[in-house]
């Protein structure tokens, strides 16, 4: 099992939930989080006053799932949340360990499916 972490800008969740549950993969986690990359945020005008934004608003997804699911969500993600400029986001992913369902005491793999 992996774990899928997309961190994307936050005008584009819906198209990426629109685009995982078209794949069939509609189980997310979805945080809202702040942060920058290299370009340490951004800088911007208000009443003529110029002042720096160094924490962007984004999205955090997370998604867990059986790894020959992994390259397809990655793919739905990529396409749906790209948009050529700095600040599309980043996607990680790591290995799961072990999954309990709480509710049946439920472990391993049929946990995420």
């Amino acid at each position: 099992m992996k774990k899928i972490e997309a961190i994307i800008r936050p005008e584009k969740l819906q198209a990426v939930k629109d685009e995982l549950e078209r794949c069939g993969y509609p189980g997310i986690m979805i945080t809202e989080i702040e942060g920058h990359g290299k370009q340490k945020g951004v800088e911007q005008q208000w009443r003529g006053e110029r002042y720096r934004v160094s924490l962007m608003p984004k999205i955090k997804i997370e998604i867990v799932a059986q790894d020959d699911r992994v390259e397809s969500i990655i793919k739905a993600i990529d396409k749906s949340a790209y948009t050529g400029q700095v600040g599309d986001g980043k996607i990680f992913v790591y290995d799961v360990v072990e999954a309990v369902r709480i509710r049946t005491h439920e472990r391993g793999k049929s946990v995420v499916d």
